[in-house]
């Protein structure tokens, strides 16, 4: 399953130091470039040292867990910006807990995604003067990070995602698998290896075929975790938290 509505995002490890003096996440109205209007969170960095951030939500959309994100990220050193995905069919948010997120998903498509994305960059850039950007999504999120490697006019310096889908049975020609001929990288792909939903052949079938496309790229699984194992309630996987904000962090670094 995806995180629950009460999950919070690990903290940053111990030895990086959070940069004092941000403002919380703040809650804009966006207009994506079909006239949409959508929902986005962005948290400014008050020493920004590393690209800023699109955050590709799981199956919920936007709800506080990207927000509490986006301001880890902020607090490391990079301007970020969560967005949401049903703008089209379920308005504006915030939404509560028992908001029925399937039957949006299931019309969310990845070209409203990516329009979705750089309407967000955009904004965030106007704010902040950010220039070289990443994705980093979740769950259904990170199969849109790594779609997201498609496309050109995001311009995009690398995308990041966790625990991807990568189904071709489900995602058919746009599985991440099937598309890595068109990825611009690098590609940092983060996995838990007790995610009964994304098996290690799809793993290993999607490494391959970005080796064989030449795209940069590096792709972790985490033995034992389960899927949305970044979350803070599961201590137990906590070296992988940890493992895991260093490598996104060195990554957005460049």
């Amino acid at each position: 399953m995806c995180f629950a509505f009460d999950a919070s995002p690990p903290d940053l490890p111990a030895e990086i130091a959070p940069i004092a003096g941000g403002a919380g996440a703040a809650l804009l109205e966006l207009e994506s470039a079909d006239g949409t209007r959508f929902s986005a969170a962005l948290a400014e960095s008050p020493e920004p040292r590393g690209r800023a951030v699109v955050i590709l939500p799981d199956v919920r959309g936007l709800y506080p867990f990207y927000s509490e994100l986006a301001e880890r990220f902020a607090a490391a050193g990079h301007h970020a910006i969560a967005i949401d995905y049903f703008g089209r069919t379920a308005g504006l948010g915030p939404r509560g807990e028992d908001f029925d997120y399937w039957p949006h998903v299931r019309k969310t498509r990845p070209r409203t995604v990516q329009e979705d994305a750089a309407a967000a960059l955009a904004a965030l850039r106007e704010r902040t003067g950010a220039g070289a950007a990443s994705t980093v999504g979740f769950c259904f999120g990170g199969t849109q990070s790594f779609l997201a490697a498609t496309s050109e006019s995001l311009g995009l310096e690398g995308v990041v995602g966790f625990y991807g889908s990568l189904s071709t049975e489900r995602w058919g020609d746009m599985s991440p698998i099937r598309r890595a001929d068109d990825m611009h990288g690098p590609v940092l792909g983060l996995f838990g290896g007790a995610d009964e939903g994304i098996p290690p052949d799809q793993v290993e079938a999607f490494e391959h075929n970005l080796a064989e496309a030449g795209v940069e790229h590096e792709i972790v699984t985490y033995p034992g975790a389960p899927h949305s194992f970044f979350d803070r309630r599961y201590e137990e996987h906590a070296e992988a938290c940890d493992d895991a904000w260093r490598r996104v962090l060195a990554f957005l670094a460049g």
